[in-house]
């Protein structure tokens, strides 16, 4: 059985967009549920997605296992799950990492661009690595089955996640830095160590990290994923689309700033255009999911290791994570 999966999305969600994802044949999508958010402000985010559970169980269901993913692709639906870009729903507590597992959590990165309680974000000037902290989390979400994403960490702290971790780690949407050198992109040593390790690279579809940002082609993306995937294993790519679609640039100021400073953090943009950029003509939302199959063919590429780009690879990697440790 063969699975289409994203592993990133923020979108503004709705029933538009749900039904845009069984047009573009998703089995599963990892979406984000906080950005800077405290504690009871994420739980809010989940009340929200179960009212669309609720209205919307033709379409969605909330993903729990990695079962659901199969049981999503039988029953003509998506699974939904969930993850954080920020451990600010943990606040200091480490013991609210095992209560957000039981809530239906399943990925959490350490950071987001900045320096947080465990790790450095990729754009601090000082990469200090994984805090005391940090190393303890690392070893709780093993423990529990929530993946370490470390897609906006720095170099060193992302590498010392791969290292501690005793599971493999997910770096759920970026690209090689060598290909577009966006601040978020990773190095090729970050890929290697990733792929050696068994983690899992998603290829980001946000124009700033396009080469050629919203002008990308879809030849040049597919041959970027068919030459990653020759550098850490075919099985250890997927896609992370990290799709917004339909979200206002009140939503990109809160992305980028939250509440740490008074300024407006502009991030990869420019200060003349500080919202999404448009996306690439071949990949405007959910339902174009089909040409990145077909843009895959043309590298060369063979039908399993497309197959496992499209979402096999990651419903392999759902297996192995989810689950605790005895």
């Amino acid at each position: 059985m063969n699975f289409r999966i994203d592993n990133l999305q923020y979108a503004n969600w709705s029933e538009k967009i749900f039904r845009q994802m069984r047009a573009g044949g998703l089995d599963a999508v990892h979406v984000t549920i906080a950005y800077h958010e405290t504690f009871r402000e994420t739980v809010l985010q989940l009340e929200a997605w179960n009212r669309w559970f609720e209205r919307f169980p033709d379409l969605i269901f909330q993903g729990f296992t990695a079962a659901d993913v199969a049981h999503a692709k039988d029953t003509g639906r998506t699974a939904i799950f969930m993850g954080f870009q920020n451990p600010s729903p943990i606040e200091d507590d480490i013991g609210l990492v095992e209560v957000w597992h039981r809530l239906g959590v399943r990925f959490m990165q350490l950071t987001y661009n900045n320096q947080s309680l465990l790790a450095t974000g990729c754009y601090e000037d000082h990469d200090t690595g994984l805090t005391r902290m940090g190393k303890q989390v690392v070893a709780e979400m093993n423990r529990v089955g929530m993946v370490i994403d470390m897609s906006h960490s720095a170099e060193r702290s992302t590498l010392e996640a791969i290292e501690h971790s005793s599971r493999p780690i997910a770096i759920t949407h970026a690209n090689p830095h060598v290909w577009a050198p966006a601040l978020r992109n990773k190095s090729d040593t970050v890929i290697r160590a990733l792929g050696k390790s068994g983690g899992m690279l998603g290829f980001s579809l946000y124009p700033h990290h396009l080469k050629g940002k919203s002008a990308c082609t879809l030849q040049d993306f597919c041959e970027m994923v068919a030459r990653t995937a020759e550098m850490m294993g075919p099985e250890h790519v997927g896609i992370g689309s990290d799709l917004c679609q339909d979200q206002p640039d009140s939503v990109v100021e809160w992305m980028r700033t939250g509440r740490w400073t008074k300024q407006v953090d502009y991030g990869e943009g420019s200060a003349a255009a500080p919202g999404f950029p448009p996306m690439p003509s071949w990949f405007r939302d959910n339902r174009d999911f089909p040409n990145l199959e077909k843009g895959l063919r043309a590298t060369g590429l063979n039908p399993k290791e497309i197959a496992g780009i499209m979402g096999n690879n990651w419903a392999r990697f759902y297996e192995v994570s989810f689950g605790g440790q005895a």
